[in-house]
């Protein structure tokens, strides 16, 4: 018998944030496609690097910016979380010089392991220790930094028959 894995219910306050993580998780899905429909990698690049700008720079912020003090600074969950953040970030700017399979795939991953340890450890570990009403407080400040709607036109991720 398989475990069934049931969705994370997210309180409301952190809700818009896990809602740009499933679209985290679209864009490498996207990726890992246009890498299996052969899609020139100068696409690929262009894709990430647009999306880099419109959705994750912007969302980087925000769990910089609005989350982090909520945290102490060494707590291991703040170290990683910068790391990682560090880490994407490079991958993303490195695509400029070197946009091959390599990289893409270890983008792709990074952030599949990345938003899943977001969304399973530090938001419910924000949850559990906060009060509502610095929950809310987040919820204030993400409203006042909202991410664009921007939609990336070429559906390279679709199989053309």
């Amino acid at each position: 018998m398989t475990e069934e894995i049931k969705p994370i219910k997210r309180s409301a306050q952190l809700a818009p944030l896990s809602r740009e993580h499933h679209d985290g998780l679209l864009f490498a899905w996207k990726i890992k496609q246009g890498l299996e429909n052969k899609t020139p990698p100068e696409t690929l690049r262009n894709y990430a690097l647009w999306y880099w700008r419109h959705h994750i720079k912007p969302h980087f912020f925000q769990e910089e910016r609005i989350l982090l003090p909520y945290l102490p600074a060494d707590n291991p969950m703040s170290v990683r979380l910068l790391e990682e953040h560090d880490h994407i970030r490079e991958l993303v700017l490195g695509l400029d010089e070197r946009a091959d399979r390599r990289s893409l795939q270890l983008l792709c991953d990074l952030i599949n392991h990345h938003i899943r340890f977001e969304e399973r450890e530090l938001f419910a570990y924000l949850e559990e220790k906060l009060t509502r009403e610095k929950l809310d407080e987040i919820h204030i400040q993400l409203e006042k930094h909202p991410l664009g709607h921007e939609e990336w036109k070429d559906e390279f991720w679709v199989v053309k028959h």
